[in-house]
This record gives C-alpha cells, sequence and structure tokens, in this order.
C-alpha cells in the first residue's frame, strides 16, 4: 500500500523497549514522530537516535510524541541503546519497536510485499529503503514523510521547523514561505479575502497578486 500526505496513518500493535503498543493508542490526542531504521549498530543511525533523544524535549514541548522502528528485534535494541549513549552522550529513553517480522516496515511501504518475513540474515542495504520519517497529526492522519539515503543523517532540527510549520497552519489560515522559522512572516492563503485578511491578521504586505505576508499569528 502507497502511503502518500492526508493517508490515515495504518495502525498496528508491535513490541517496543517499552512494551507492547498499539500505534493510534500511543498516539492518543496528540501528534507523533515514526522514524525507521534499517539495521541496528549502524553508524549513521547510532548518532541520529542520540540526536532525536537529545530534542525530546524541544518534542514533548510541541505535544509530540517519538518513537523509533528497527529492523531488529527489540532485545538487540537494548543492547544498541549503550552503544548510542557511549557515542553521542544521550540516553533513549522514548521507544524502540522492534520490527523483526518486517511488518510495520511493509504496513508503510518501506519495504516490499516480497521482501520475507524475517530481519535474521537481512544486510542494511537489503533494507536501505527503511530510512523514513512520518509526522502524524491528532487526526491520525500522515502530515509530513521524509526518505533518506543511508548515508545522509537527518537533520531533526528541520522536523522541529516543519512541524512549527505544520502546527501553525492546522491553526490558522496561512501557511510558512521558503526557510521559514518560528515567529517569522508568513503568507495567507487564497481562501482569505483582503477584508477578511485586515479582520484576523490587523494588516499585510502585498508582495504579488498572489503573495500576501503578515505577522506569524500567534497559537
Amino acid at each position: 500500500m502507497s502511503l502518500r500526505i492526508n493517508d490515515i496513518a495504518p495502525d498496528f500493535t508491535a513490541d517496543t523497549t517499552r512494551g507492547q503498543i498499539q500505534f493510534h493508542d500511543f498516539i492518543g490526542n496528540g501528534w507523533a514522530v515514526l522514524f525507521s531504521h534499517p539495521k541496528n549498530f549502524t553508524p549513521v543511525c547510532t548518532t541520529e537516535l542520540g540526536a532525536m533523544a537529545g530534542l525530546e524535549q524541544e518534542f514533548e514541548n510541541r505535544g509530540v510524541k517519538i518513537i523509533g522502528i528497527s529492523v531488529d528485534p527489540v532485545e538487540s535494541h537494548s543492547k544498541w541503546k549503550s552503544d548510542i549513549k557511549t557515542a553521542t552522550g544521550f540516553e533513549v529513553e522514548y521507544p524502540l519497536i522492534g520490527d523483526k517480522d518486517l511488518n510495520v516496515a511493509k504496513l508503510y511501504d518501506m519495504l516490499p510485499a516480497g521482501a520475507g518475513e524475517s530481519s535474521e540474515g537481512r544486510t542494511p542495504a537489503d533494507n536501505a529503503t527503511v530510512r523514513s520519517v512520518f509526522v502524524i497529526g491528532p487526526d491520525k492522519k500522515i502530515k509530513l514523510i521524509l526518505t533518506y539515503p543511508m548515508t545522509t543523517g537527518r537533520n531533526f532540527n528541520e522536523i522541529l521547523r516543519a512541524i512549527d510549520s505544520i502546527q501553525l497552519t492546522a491553526k490558522h489560515q496561512v501557511a510558512t514561505p521558503a526557510n521559514w522559522q518560528r515567529g517569522e512572516d508568513v503568507i495567507i492563503t487564497a481562501a482569505v479575502s483582503n477584508e477578511d485578511a485586515i479582520m484576523r491578521f490587523g494588516s499585510f504586505d502585498t508582495i504579488l497578486p498572489y503573495l500576501r505576508k503578515t505577522k506569524q499569528p500567534s497559537a
């Protein structure tokens, strides 16, 4: 099944380093980031998991739960966590899904249906496409999908920036321009008339007939 933005994130039951979860129950009424890894004890993923642990409070401040997944058993994850702390200085406290049967990787279209039914004997290269980030909203719909090659470490500050934009634009009829950061000017959407824009935002600048900017609305 191919997944796209605004699709319902597939629900699943899985074992994690924090016990068994039902994914939609884990999300609850908040937001979630599911980010995947092709194999345990791989160098780039080791740095990524530690980086995410170091930013966990930033995600929590935005009402976002973090959950990782790697194509290996949970028991192997527990051993990997020690290496992650050694390499990055951060303890991974968020749950890591053990996907030893490849069920979640296939459910989220990161591996083909014919990939088999076991992580045993599979190399990182076999699982190279299990390198995606999914941002999921309280409505359980996918808001963002990013997929990285194995040799390129993910920029989690960019994911925080994207979440800031997604959460802001879910509340207000605005969009965010290229390279936008929280607190900077935003774009008024085409659905808002000039008269309505004045009522909503107070004032705005018309750059082009279809591009109007205003101050970021308060959350």
